[in-house]
């Protein structure tokens, strides 16, 4: 598998020749990369040491890469606050909490365990923007960087509460209502891929009041028991455990714990879609404003802003693109339709941890009020959208723009987006495509008010790109 290098940092499987893979050398030049665009951040007249976050997920190649960055960061005269395991939105907190000058999360997400990565972030605990990141493509490719001498290399500082203190943070939030929580007698059953999510998870709930835990691969020894992409076919384990256990609700996360799935009380998969739905429902439902999402998420997010008296607003796809808009918006909540959710009080990253305390205080108030209601019920009040996904190889040599173009011409006079590939909304349903930075294929998602009707509009775009291929 190629090396991927990108803007927001690089990925790979591990093993295998340097610039293919995953190896030593490319998470040393690329950290020597970060580094350097981090010195280059100063300026001539800042004397202070510069301190980086560092933290990765429990996959068995974490331990060597987070060595191997935290070593670099440290000949290069760069501290670094040593958080070891820990989640992608701990990470992004500590670098605001502590004032540190970037971070490096060591974790491919939703990857198989034989992928790993580095994912980069700036002052603001934030994913870099597309300027940074080519900046630091272009020092790695050039080997542009200088390491220090050894009366001036950086030290080690170990941090042993992040993920306690990110959870008191969240606890501080008025949004999130520990007393109703603990006082609706919750018993919720979490799947953590045994990762990080297996240490944090069950402190966020114990610190909630949820003292009724089933516990279902939280060792966090990296061993991943099923695909840890959070989709239904991955997920009987849970699914079954949920009524079996007769929990109110399953909670499942991705391994580095930015990615937030539910299962309802009967085993039905929520929705990951509608994570970020419930979040902005009961949000919203205390103060107009503003919410956000990728042009490739569910309407019903829409649906529930006009609800609520407030407004919608759509991004290209990526982390970096919707914070952009939520900022220009001055946007309440926002996030993706994968389960990502972004609460700006407390930080501009997908965090799972909030997204399971807002969910929790929804949940415990509609209990207040209903004590029968059940998370099935809840999600049963939301508007009941399908999605189909489906993607398109074009030959090498098409030109993807035009092809993108002729489709925007012929929906012209339909509600049209173009920013970020062709976005066609019809009256009852929608398709996204939109072509990779990588290779000559045109994703292509869709949704409507039945499965059936999303795939047949999904494919029925397959068979336009094929023709025009």
């Amino acid at each position: 598998m190629p090396l991927i290098t990108s803007i927001s940092g690089i990925r790979g499987t591990i093993g295998g020749k340097p610039g293919d893979n995953l190896t030593p050398i490319d998470v040393v030049s690329f950290s020597s990369a970060y580094g350097t665009w981090l010195k280059g951040q100063k300026n001539d007249s800042d004397k202070s040491q510069l301190t980086v976050a560092v933290g990765r997920d429990a996959r068995p190649s974490g331990k060597s890469i987070y060595d191997l960055v935290v070593s670099t960061l440290v000949s290069m005269g760069i501290d670094v606050l040593d958080l070891d395991l820990s989640t992608t939105p701990t990470v992004e907190m500590i670098v605001i909490m502590d004032a540190c000058d970037g971070g490096i999360v060591i974790t491919a997400s939703h990857n198989p365990v034989e992928w790993n990565a580095l994912k980069l972030l700036n002052s603001n605990g934030e994913f870099l923007s597309a300027k940074d990141g080519e900046k630091i493509l272009e020092y790695a490719s050039l080997q542009d960087y200088q390491f220090s001498e050894i009366n001036q290399i950086g030290k080690i500082i170990p941090s042993n509460n992040a993920i306690e203190r990110h959870v008191e943070a969240i606890l501080s939030l008025p949004d999130v209502d520990p007393k109703a929580i603990r006082n609706a007698d919750f018993k919720i059953a979490v799947d953590a891929v045994n990762s990080t999510g297996g240490i944090a998870v069950p402190i966020l709930l114990s610190a909630l009041g949820v003292k009724r835990q089933e516990l279902l691969f939280c060792e966090p020894n990296g061993q991943f028991p099923h695909n840890p992409e959070p989709l239904r076919k991955h997920l009987d384990d849970i699914c079954s455990l949920v009524p079996k256990s007769g929990s109110d609700l399953g909670v499942v996360v991705d391994p580095d714990v930015d990615r937030l799935v539910f299962v309802s009380e009967n085993g039905d998969l929520f929705g990951e879609e509608y994570t970020l739905v419930a979040v902005a429902d009961y949000l919203l439902s205390r103060k107009k404003g503003n919410c956000v999402s990728n042009l490739s998420s569910s309407r019903a997010l829409n649906d529930i802003a006009i609800k609520h008296d407030s407004k919608y607003f759509a991004s290209a796809v990526g982390e970096v693109n919707v914070v952009d808009k939520m900022k220009d918006c001055n946007a309440i909540i926002g996030g993706e339709g994968n389960g990502g959710i972004i609460y700006p009080p407390l930080h501009y990253g997908r965090d799972s941890l909030v997204g399971i305390a807002l969910f929790l205080t929804h949940l415990a108030y509609l209990k207040k009020k209903d004590l029968n209601i059940t998370t099935s019920d809840l999600r049963s009040s939301y508007p009941d959208y399908h999605m189909s996904k489906e993607k398109v190889t074009l030959s090498p040599s098409v030109d993807l723009e035009n092809i993108l173009n002729i489709i925007a011409d012929k929906y012209s006079n339909e509600n049209l987006s173009r920013i970020d590939g062709v976005k066609i909304d019809f009256e009852d349903s929608w398709v996204h495509l939109r072509k990779s930075n990588t290779e000559p294929i045109v994703r292509i998602y869709a949704e409507a008010k039945s499965k059936e009707e999303a795939e047949d509009l999904a494919k029925s775009f397959v068979d336009r790109l094929n023709d025009l291929d």
